[in-house]
């Protein structure tokens, strides 16, 4: 076969993994030409992974959430709250704030474990269990700001979560050097897990691609993270939000696809039935799948509450719809058993540059949402007629 036989047959064998970045390179692609290379801009590409951060961070929770098949509808106003709980420690308690993330965090992560334990314990169906969730966080976020409505944060540090960058060693031709250095580690990263991975596959006997297509994928990807990388540079360099995507992106790519609990929680999505047979334990599979769901909503209500530098009475609206939506661009199956973290990601960019690119355009907030919703729709069609062809 040859080098573009083999990459159609590829793409369309793996159509589900690869079907959302053709669309996201499409859709900065046309974005671009109808702004006039605006929405490529180094200010714009900045503010627009800024503005995916939080989003994207509650997308990967909701990501392992949907493929163990349940629902968290409550993440959007118990992010909002715990944001507003932040304030309150470091505005009116005077609390460190290397004390209060962490307590934040962990709050998070209980208040998710109160959910797993009412779905897999007591057997109230995720759907009802956090919409309750929902009424009730939305309610708490309103008691604690009521007085005011908002809590202004003058923390320099909790801001800089949201508002900051890293750090310039030096300036090269006015781009951001040490965004360039993280940018070439990143690459370097990359290549030697897919060279490694690539090998393993070859001692174990399992089908490769051939050397010429691996080669040109590394050398597309590693094109692209440099050029974005590039793009960054020439602005203020990688904010601190996207640097927590990333690493929270790594270390649950890293939970799901290399280690012994990433494997269970897609067996208990794929067949529940089947994994508590084989001797996986269901319920503690979605205590830590909730439990880490409740930290990552916490993490976005930091994100966040730095970014405004307040804690206000709407914080965490519509989140969950936004992250459930993410999940699905990015590729989750509303069967469960089927889903990656780094789709999940993709899929917040890709609703983020809809968003930004119709904001450079004047497109009215109402067709905004139209459009939004018939990209959700899309997708799920999507992924109801991949399953059909392999069924």
């Amino acid at each position: 076969m040859n080098f573009f036989g083999e990459a159609k047959a590829l793409v369309k064998a793996n159509i589900r993994d690869y079907g959302m970045y053709i669309a996201l390179i499409f859709i900065m692609l046309t974005f671009t030409i109808m702004t006039n290379g605006l929405f490529m801009s180094s200010r714009n590409i900045s503010n627009l992974l800024d503005s995916a951060g939080y989003i994207a961070v509650l997308a990967v929770g909701m990501t392992l959430v949907i493929v163990i098949r349940h629902i968290d509808l409550s993440v959007g106003f118990l992010a909002g709250f715990l944001g507003a709980i932040a304030a309150i420690f470091l505005t009116q308690m005077g609390v460190s704030v290397w004390i209060t993330i962490p307590a934040i965090l962990i709050l998070g992560a209980l208040i998710g474990l109160v959910n797993g334990v009412l779905i897999a314990k007591i057997g109230i169906p995720a759907f009802v269990a956090t919409l309750a969730g929902m009424l009730i966080f939305r309610g708490a976020l309103l008691q604690v700001t009521e007085k005011t409505g908002t809590i202004i944060i003058k923390d320099d540090q909790f801001n800089a979560i949201g508002n900051g960058f890293i750090p310039s060693i030096m300036q090269i031709n006015g781009l951001h050097l040490l965004t360039l250095l993280v940018g070439l580690v990143g690459i370097l990263l990359f290549v030697y897990n897919e060279i490694s991975t690539r090998r393993n596959k070859m001692t174990y006997g399992f089908e490769v691609m051939s050397s010429g297509l691996f080669s040109a994928k590394l050398v597309l990807i590693s094109a692209i993270i440099g050029y974005i990388t590039w793009i960054l540079a020439g602005y203020n360099g990688l904010s601190w939000t996207v640097i927590i995507m990333i690493i929270v992106v790594v270390i649950y790519h890293f939970l799901t696809t290399k280690t012994v609990l990433g494997r269970h929680i897609y067996a208990v999505g794929s067949n529940p039935e089947a994994a508590h047979l084989s001797g996986i334990n269901v319920q503690k599979i979605t205590y830590i799948v909730f439990g880490s769901m409740g930290m990552l909503a916490a993490l976005s209500g930091i994100l966040f509450t730095s970014r405004l530098q307040s804690a206000t009475t709407t914080a965490g609206t519509l989140f969950e719809l936004d992250a459930i939506a993410a999940a699905y661009v990015g590729g989750v199956s509303s069967a469960g058993g089927v889903g990656k973290v780094t789709g999940a990601v993709i899929g917040a960019i890709v609703m983020a540059c809809l968003s930004s690119g119709m904001n450079l355009l004047g497109v009215g907030i109402s067709y905004q949402y139209m459009i939004r919703g018939g990209v959700l729709a899309g997708a799920v069609i999507f992924d109801v007629m991949t399953r059909k062809q392999r069924a």
